[in-house]
């Protein structure tokens, strides 16, 4: 059995301006049924995989600069 959260109070929160907004360069205050992400974060791609992925980007860059400069002439 789960109880529900807490509501919280804006007239006794500190740091609220009021219509229960925050005051700026305040943090807004915390949520107490979250603790912690309920996912897992993805894997980075390898480096390799970072380098292909530049190597390409940079073969097409030269591909149509290539392509522009035979059209120009």
């Amino acid at each position: 059995m789960t109880s529900d959260p807490p509501d919280p109070r804006p007239e006794t929160t500190p740091g609220l301006a009021p219509g229960g907004s925050v005051q700026p360069g305040d943090t807004p205050p915390i949520e107490s049924s979250t603790s912690a992400t309920n996912y897992r974060q993805p894997d980075l791609p390898s480096e390799r995989t970072n380098w292909l992925v530049i190597g390409g980007i940079a073969l097409v860059v030269v591909v149509v600069a290539i392509l522009l400069g035979i059209r120009s002439l």
